[in-house]
């Protein structure tokens, strides 16, 4: 008799064990399928109705490059103002910010001769350099490979033209990871042959490819004294590629450029702010972005027209499919990412100084190519559930979740609880255009850019539904 009650329980236990189970799963499925059916509507929208692309037409074609400080910057603030406006957001405002003012002046010229032939070379100045004497710089070149190289060689190089010609490494799929291994040349190259009385640098552009166009791109002097500033331009990568194939040949070449830059005092600027106010916990933030500035060379179009006008639409996409958030979404197209951040520090200084609280922060700031994912930034509690809705995006081809940086705008927001992501598209093309003069409108697909705000729409939509400021629990 003991032996039948007990096979009677143990029956009994598994099938409460079985129904517990299918309960779950009945569950979790009925919400996958509810998100799923969320997202199909987001990229059906964007894809059949998206109203970026046209944003990025008038951004980019009517204002063209906004480097902070200068009148298309501002054209640009009061462009985005009134756009966000048009789109019947609950709030929108200005939020003052100080910024540089660095403008670049005459074209760049820069030549040198071999066996009698004058080459042409094409140049740029770096933000934030100083300008050549008038009549330009003429010098001899030393050509290395790393500032530790450079300061190896002292005073060799005083009265030289220091020439660093660091390449890509081809080998890396992701090309930020290449820009990474070579940018700090560009940025602090300046400081060591200052240092040793070397009359310039120049700086191979930061390109992903062969070709004629210089990549302009800020760079510093640091702490060193003024009397040691030198300028410093970029010059192509196929000028760098015959420079130093010359300067085999005859090492003794002299290189001669002119530019003409300077920096004026700091100008009045402004983030531009719009929001949907929160059905659930209006108090409560997901903030999502791209830079309004850009360089001058362009027309801003991929670094970071593309961002901007995705940010917006993911709140229009949201309002047009009838989703009505739980966390106030706020979009904030920030000033002055290219050249100082100073956007991004008031935008966070703002927040602290007002105790607001934010969930989470989205930034698209890697052009507008195809998407392939996003990267998580965060407390390690709510990377889990961050990671696990990689499944749901993964049919409209976001594979690429990884951990890691999230995006120069929206780091100062980083605390204990707050999730940080960065909208991740293809980056095989990006520094192609990168800084260049042809960062232009035409250079960005309608596909691609429709995909990427559905993709962006999607993310945040998954945020306000799952995330909060207490981190979930293993």
């Amino acid at each position: 008799m003991k032996q039948f009650f007990l096979a009677v329980f143990t029956a009994l236990l598994l099938i409460s064990c079985n129904n517990t189970t299918t309960s779950k799963t009945v569950v979790n499925d009925t919400v996958n399928k509810t998100d799923s059916i969320a997202i199909k509507k987001f990229f059906d929208a964007a894809l059949t109705d998206g109203i970026a692309y046209e944003w990025l037409r008038d951004l980019t074609q009517n204002i063209g490059g906004r480097l902070s400080g200068s009148p298309e910057a501002q054209m640009a603030v009061e462009w985005s103002e009134k756009l966000m406006k048009q789109e019947l957001l609950d709030k929108v405002w200005l939020q003052p910010v100080m910024v540089p003012h660095w403008v670049r002046g005459e074209k760049e010229v820069a030549n040198y001769t071999v066996k009698g032939e004058k080459i042409n070379v094409p140049i740029c100045a770096l933000g934030g350099s100083i300008a050549t004497p008038k009549s330009g710089v003429s010098a001899e070149v030393i050509e290395v490979n790393s500032i530790k190289e450079a300061e190896a060689l002292g005073e060799k190089m005083r009265g030289k033209i220091v020439f660093y010609n660091r390449a890509f490494d081809p080998t890396l799929i992701n090309t930020f990871k290449a820009y990474g291994g070579c940018v700090g040349q560009r940025y602090s190259g300046a400081k060591i042959p200052g240092k040793y009385g070397a009359v310039a640098t120049i700086v191979r552009s930061m390109g992903s490819s062969q070709d004629d166009y210089p990549h302009t791109g800020v760079m510093s002097y640091g702490d060193i004294p003024s009397n040691e500033y030198i300028p410093t331009a970029a010059i192509s990568t196929n000028a760098a590629t015959l420079l130093s194939k010359h300067l085999k040949e005859n090492p003794n070449l002299k290189f001669y450029f002119k530019q003409s830059c300077e920096t004026l005092p700091d100008a009045p600027s402004f983030n531009v702010i719009g929001e949907i106010t929160g059905s659930v916990y209006p108090d409560k933030y997901i903030t999502v972005g791209g830079h309004l500035d850009s360089w001058d060379l362009g027309e801003g179009a991929h670094d970071d027209g593309t961002g901007v006008v995705q940010s917006l639409e993911v709140l229009s996409l949201l309002k047009r499919t009838g989703i009505k958030p739980k966390h106030t979404i706020r979009v904030v197209f920030f000033m002055n990412e290219e050249n100082g951040t100073r956007g991004a520090k008031k935008y966070a200084e703002e927040v602290k100084l007002k105790n607001e609280i934010h969930v989470a922060a989205l930034e698209s700031d890697a052009g507008g190519h195809t998407p392939r994912g996003f990267s998580y930034n965060g407390n390690d509690e709510n990377e889990a559930l961050f990671m696990s809705w990689k499944s749901l995006l993964e049919p409209y081809g976001l594979t690429d979740w990884s951990k890691g940086g999230a995006g120069a705008d929206i780091t100062p927001l980083k605390n204990e609880t707050i999730t940080l992501s960065g909208y991740r598209p293809d980056s095989q093309r990006y520094f192609d255009y990168h800084h260049t003069e042809i960062d232009t409108f035409d250079k960005v697909n309608l596909r691609e850019l429709e995909l990427g705000s559905a993709a962006m729409t999607s993310l945040v939509y998954l945020m306000d539904k799952y995330l909060d400021v207490e981190p979930v629990k293993k």
